[in-house]
């Protein structure tokens, strides 16, 4: 069993840098991938991106290319979003999810239905 748990978050201005970390515990990640969701209120959960764990490949969603960053630290076990040049409009709860081994296909990593695990989430605050 994989856990997976959110660190980082918070408040933040217009404009700003928050780094989100996720941590898999409970054994050595070997899965495919790990990805980020957020939902913002009163919305569905939408993706965000992706990053192939053996490959270190990255895959965005249009809304925030050029502006958020992942990358992992394998020994660590270890996937930061780095988001940049924030807007209100980031504002949402964040979660980190995993997926098992073998192979998925980009669009299979945009869809929440593929991961197998997430984490409890933690919240952004982009404020105006």
């Amino acid at each position: 069993q994989v856990q997976l748990v959110n660190s980082g978050g918070g408040l933040v201005q217009a404009g700003g840098s928050l780094r989100l970390s996720c941590t898999a515990s409970g054994r050595t990640f070997r899965g495919h991938a790990m990805g980020w969701f957020r939902q913002a209120p009163g919305k569905e959960r939408e993706f965000v991106g992706f990053i192939r764990w053996s490959l270190g490949s990255t895959y965005y969603a249009d809304s925030v290319q050029g502006r958020f960053t992942i990358s992992r630290d394998n020994a660590k076990n270890t996937v930061a979003l780095q988001m940049n040049s924030l807007k209100p409009e980031d504002t949402a709860v964040y979660y980190c999810a995993a997926v098992g081994p073998g192979f998925h296909s980009t669009e299979e990593l945009t869809t929440e239905r593929t991961y197998d695990y997430w984490g409890q989430g933690t919240q952004v605050t982009v404020s105006s």
